[in-house]
């Protein structure tokens, strides 16, 4: 009886916490809004630099493969994975294709090329998973793939860091940007846990 109730209660702790970190992630996904309304607004990318669009094509591909993951193929009960990442990809599409829309013609291929890429990588990821016959060991690569993706692609902020020393000043390094990364991943660490 006590052993259901642990269960049950791990269970709806599991749940909790996959759940605040889909609320937390999504407000990491509407964060650049303000900055895309202004691109829009003025039909131009003015003097932001392309560099972060470039990490969002990153993070397209990041968020497809954690998606992937998520899946009954590959990982069976993981459905908030699969919705927290399959809505972050779109939200990272959408950005990157506002950002395409507002560049200079060289620098739309360069992008697209790019965009291409992903799709192709993450082709070959799907296809080459599925010729995985052994469940678990599909589960094991795709999921060694995913953190690997993770760590990277949360771990490429801490460069600002060496800016933040260098300047004495956080403005290269928004708080609630920064608050919401911390709670997205201490939420997902304890969905992981449980």
């Amino acid at each position: 009886m006590v052993s259901l109730v642990l269960s049950q209660t791990l269970e709806i702790c599991k749940d909790v916490a996959g759940i605040a970190g889909n609320i937390f992630a999504f407000g990491l996904f509407l964060s650049p809004i303000p900055t895309f309304r202004r691109v829009i607004r003025n039909q131009s990318t003015e003097q932001f630099s392309g560099l972060p669009y470039y990490s969002n094509i990153y993070g397209l591909l990041n968020y497809l493969i954690c998606a992937w993951y998520g899946t009954p193929l590959i990982s069976p009960d993981n459905l908030l994975v699969t919705t927290v990442n399959s809505v972050g990809a779109v939200f990272q599409l959408a950005y990157i294709v506002l950002f395409v829309m507002s560049i200079e013609k060289e620098k739309k291929f360069r992008m697209l090329g790019w965009i291409l890429t992903v799709f192709g990588l993450f082709s070959i990821i799907v296809i080459g998973s599925l010729l995985i016959l052994d469940l678990q060991i599909r589960r094991i690569i795709i999921g060694s793939l995913s953190c690997a993706s993770l760590i990277s692609m949360f771990a490429s902020p801490l460069f600002i860091i060496n800016l933040v020393i260098r300047t004495r000043s956080v403005e290269f390094m928004p708080f609630y940007l920064s608050l919401s990364t911390f709670l997205m991943s201490a939420s997902f660490f304890l969905y992981q846990m449980a």
